[in-house]
């Protein structure tokens, strides 16, 4: 029943009929014994309840008109009684043509019934005078209906008489009028002629109440209802306006200040205290029924007025993001403007009204779904997307459970049904691929076999569901290009890594809720170091998250450390020595005694030294309150940790390692003072931060005979700045003489074994980025493993089988190799090789040329102009090799050591390891050689028979023929200060 009425200021009944025919009759009209006089015109269809507005006007007549255009027309009259909040039945005798055809038609008269029942009739007086006051600030701000807002409004000024604002929140009628007409202002509602018209004519009475505002009142009775209530005053308008709201006072809200979910709280509270006054019990569930009904809202426009209960599949599956949002428990989005007009323009589309975004992992796609929850909660989109509310599903939850064959899409297709019925709702699903999927990961084995998506596409392309989906670049390529289907239902929203500036702008903002968890201070200099060394060091990832993460785990860190320290500070107090506390002891009672001396004489007491103690603990108790600052220092020290790389500032200590770099590498390299210079000079300018971010530390080639100490430069770098030679990745290239083993350094390729899996070298990187390369003897590798060093060279990075990049900015790249060996060689016995005693430079240039010109013979050009320094190592000498072999003698004297036994060796034999290990052809391999026969073996063989006991003295030297032996009777031999030396 259809109901159009005369001024309206009194109840708002519901009509029930009995018929499901549609009939249309005239009553005619009789006198009323009320003192007031309705005029209603109705017509009803087949609906057996529609909720009506019933008004009342002055005179004392009642009159129900309605007209008819059937065939059969009667007019039947009855009298009732109307009171303002009461119920009424009506019976009426109507005439009903019967038959056709041929025959004609039969009218006969039916007994119909129907039943007026009034909703207002639990409504209090105060209840209605803010329902008054609510059609009266409708009418003020030009509206035709009355919405939740204003209802809201109403609320507020019948209880603005109180000094502690509406529900003790502090807001003031004035406040909440001005932030209703921003918002009305700001969707283009409020219109200068519609208010002055609204001022003008009639009484606020004329302007009826909106299908939202309506949920509302039949939501208070229910709630009313459940406490046990026989009234419905303000306070259960209040928590039902909470309960189902379209989000309009929310809105209000949000920009008051206030929380609905606390406004509700203490309207429940009050109530609670009614029921304590008129000494009733509410009914069972009521005590629960509070913070149920608040957590939840109500979908579907046609639900009727007992069902207050949300829809199963979205309530259990779906949380409310603009609800979030309006309670502030959402961080805010910046600098994605662009991002979010986008999905706004494509929501307000009239098909095909669903963005996906797309976007590497971290780089804020939920982010943006949560800002556009936060514009709709402040009223800043445009008007069709005012009513909305963004729902995020939790697939997991969705997914979880469903066992049986079918019982996922049941769920999903039940969750459509009631989005679409609600007609209010914008569903965002993130990582949407895994919901796609699902439907077909058991296709022939225990899975449904139904893709999901097919359940999603007819109502995505109609425009009855509007979808917000997130997912990755891969999976987009993965799961969506391939079903063209469902790509075309989706439009593409890119969503970019945000520039180092724009990340910045991003920590400025959500600094304030960082700094109140962790509580701490986060300086402007740490939140542009964290973007910084993130973007620098932390390849594998995207801003802005893991700048996020880096200053989040800085304030964790610097909170703890604080508290240690704090502890530490009462642990020295506990542990002071007990002598000090027997002086404390005595202080105290000195001090009683001075007091009682004091009191005697009429003194003063010592109260004011009390409190001098009492200011002194309150001072040391705010200094522990004190937040912690947090610099650029502590941010780098975070860094370091997830990258394994040392990117803080320089201390004493390493300032002093890093001045001592060469020397410490000469004191392992004999004779290579160009190679040991150059690649210090590397390491230096990475540290102190001036090479280029874009490519490796340095990139080298060590270039030499064998044996000169290429290899062996390379591990002391390690062990000397990377920290230990473990550090170092070392492949030998003589392992990828073949075409096919390319494949071992990036991953075999999709179809071959081992696909998956990652290559040896990049997945080295990936665990230790901050490390030397090494690849020892290049020109032993097959030549199509020189292709995939040129792009490691000149960007810095490498890309595997599987198509991800792996940076090896912070890796310092030593290529070794023999080439040249002969140009040494003949350079060292020519007309070059006295240049060497003259002219040491000049003599290095020499050679050098010489061996580039034999690489640019072997190498290609390409490859050479990427690698920074080419380093030549020179040929040893024999006083270079008996510095060698000092070195190699106190390696065995150290593995003696841990036999409990002290070994010298006398420099007769030494001269002999020298004489036989010095070949300038092989370097100092056959030193080693020397060493084993010469030392290591006579050594081995003394101690198998016993001849010597642990913490004795071991002598080593060489007998009258020349051989050596190995004896422990020091005293016995002559000349022993030549073995006093090793």
């Amino acid at each position: 029943m259809q109901v159009s009425s005369s001024p309206v200021s009194s109840p708002w009944f519901r009509v029930s009929f009995g018929s499901k025919s549609r009939y249309n009759q005239r009553f005619q009209s009789e006198s009323c014994s009320t003192s007031s006089t309705a005029t209603v015109t109705a017509s009803y269809y087949n609906s057996p309840c529609i909720n009506v507005l019933f008004s009342r006007a002055a005179p004392a007549r009642c009159r129900i008109n309605t007209t008819s255009t059937g065939t059969a027309t009667a007019a039947t009259s009855l009298s009732f009684l109307v009171n303002q909040r009461n119920a009424f039945t009506a019976v009426v005798r109507s005439p009903i043509a019967i038959g056709g055809g041929g025959g004609g038609r039969k009218v006969i008269k039916k007994r119909r019934v129907f039943t007026v029942s009034a909703v207002f009739e639990r409504f209090t007086e105060r209840a209605i005078k803010a329902i008054m006051f609510s059609q009266k600030e409708a009418k003020s701000l030009g509206s035709d209906l009355v919405y939740t807002q204003h209802l809201l409004l109403g609320l507020i000024a019948e209880e603005d008489r109180s000094t502690d604002g509406f529900l003790a929140s502090g807001i003031t009628v004035e406040k909440a009028r001005d932030a209703v007409r921003s918002i009305w202002q700001r969707i283009g509602s409020t219109r200068d002629d519609a208010r002055d018209a609204g001022e003008k004519g009639g009484s606020a009475s004329h302007v009826p109440f909106s299908i939202s505002a309506k949920r509302v009142f039949e939501a208070a009775v229910e709630y009313s209802k459940s406490l046990g209530h026989k009234f419905v005053a303000p306070e259960h308008i209040a928590v039902a306006l909470v309960k189902v709201d379209d989000g309009s006072a929310s809105r209000v809200l949000y920009r008051l200040g206030a929380n609905g979910g606390q406004l509700a709280a203490v309207a429940f509270s009050r109530l609670q205290k009614e029921i304590a006054k008129d000494g009733r019990e509410p009914n069972a569930d009521s005590k629960g029924l509070h913070d149920k009904s608040i957590a939840r809202k109500r979908y579907g426009a046609g639900s009727s007025a007992a069902t207050t209960k949300e829809p199963d599949a979205i309530s259990q599956f779906c949380a409310d993001l603009t609800a979030r949002a309006s309670e502030g428990l959402i961080d805010p989005v910046i600098g994605r403007d662009t991002e979010v007009q986008r999905i706004v323009q494509i929501l307000c589309r009239k098909t095909k009204c669903n963005p996906i975004l797309l976007g590497e992992p971290g780089v804020g796609k939920t982010a943006l779904a949560e800002g556009l929850a936060i514009r709709i909660a402040k009223a800043d989109v445009s008007p069709f997307l005012l009513t909305k509310r963004v729902m995020s599903l939790d697939v997991a939850l969705l997914m979880a459970g469903a066992k049986e064959r079918g019982e996922l899409e049941e769920r999903v297709t039940n969750l459509i049904k009631e989005i679409i019925s609600a007609g209010d709702i914008i569903l965002f699903i993130d990582e949407v691929h895994t919901l796609v999927q699902s439907g077909t990961s058991g296709k022939g084995n225990k899975g449904s076999g139904l893709d999901i998506s097919n359940l999603l596409k007819p109502a995505l392309s109609r425009g009855q569901l509007q979808c917000i989906a997130s997912t990755t670049i891969d999976e987009y390529r993965l799961h969506f290009e391939k079903d063209k289907a469902l790509a075309r239902r989706f439009q593409p929203v890119w969503v970019d890594e945000p520039i180092e500036d724009d990340a910045v702008k991003i920590l400025m903002g959500l600094r304030e809720k960082y700094e109140s968890h962790h509580k701490c201070i986060y300086t402007e200099d740490a939140l542009k170091a964290a973007v910084q060394l993130s973007a620098r060091y932390i390849v594998d990832r995207y801003l802005p998250d893991k700048a996020i993460d880096l200053i989040d785990e800085a304030g964790s860190r610097a909170h703890i450390e604080a508290f240690k320290k704090r502890k530490e500070q009462e642990t020295c107090v506990l542990s002071k020595d007990p002598a000090d506390y027997w002086q404390e002891i005595k202080d105290v009672q000195s001090m009683h005694e001075m007091e009682s001396k004091l009191k005697y004489y009429g003194a003063s007491s010592i109260d004011d030294s009390n409190e001098l103690i009492l200011d002194s603990y309150l001072a040391s108790e705010a200094n522990e309150n004190e937040p912690v600052i947090v610099g650029p220092e502590e941010v780098a020290l975070v860094a370091s940790l997830w990258s394994g790389i040392p990117v803080q500032q320089l201390t004493a200590d390493q300032r002093t390692l890093l001045l001592d770099l060469e020397n410490q590498l000469r004191k392992r390299v004999i004779g290579q003072e160009e190679a040991v210079t150059a690649i210090s000079k590397a390491v230096k300018r990475s540290r102190v931060g001036l090479k280029d971010p874009d490519r490796p530390i340095a990139a080298m080639l060590f270039c030499g005979p064998t044996g000169v100490g290429k290899t062996e430069l390379a591990k002391s770098l390690a062990a000397c700045y990377f920290g230990s030679e473990a550090a170092m990745i070392r492949l030998d290239m003589s392992e990828y003489m073949e075409r096919h083993t390319v494949s071992k350094l990036i991953g075999s390729p999709p179809g071959y074994v081992g696909y998956g899996e990652g290559g040896i070298l990049t997945e080295a990187i990936r665990r230790k980025p901050f490390t030397l390369v090494l690849l020892d003897e290049i020109e032993k590798a097959h030549p199509d493993i020189f292709n995939i060093l040129l792009q490691l060279l000149e960007d810095g990075q490498l890309t595997d089988s599987q198509g991800r990049r792996v940076s090896f900015k912070n890796a310092l790249v030593v290529m070794t190799s023999n080439i040249g060996s002969s140009a040494i060689s003949k350079g060292r016995h020519n007309s070059i090789g006295f240049l060497i005693q003259d002219d040491k430079k000049a003599s290095y240039s020499g050679l050098k040329s010489m061996v580039m010109e034999e690489l640019r013979n072997y190498f290609r050009p390409e490859l050479l102009n990427r690698i920074d320094e080419v380093v030549v190592f020179q040929p040893l000498e024999k006083s270079q090799l008996l510095e060698i072999l000092n070195l190699l003698v106190q390696d065995i004297k150290k593995r003696v050591m841990l036999l409990g036994i002290d070994l010298k060796v006398s420099e007769a034999v030494k001269d002999l390891v020298c004489q036989e290990g010095y070949n300038p052809t092989y370097g100092a391999r056959p030193l080693k050689r020397a060493i084993t026969s010469i030392i290591e073996d006579p050594l081995s063989e003394a101690f198998l028979v016993g001849q010597f006991k642990q913490g004795d003295t071991v002598l080593i030297d060489l007998d009258a023929n020349g051989n050596p032996f190995v004896t422990n009777q020091l005293d016995k031999i002559i000349n022993i200060s030549d073995a006093s030396h090793p």
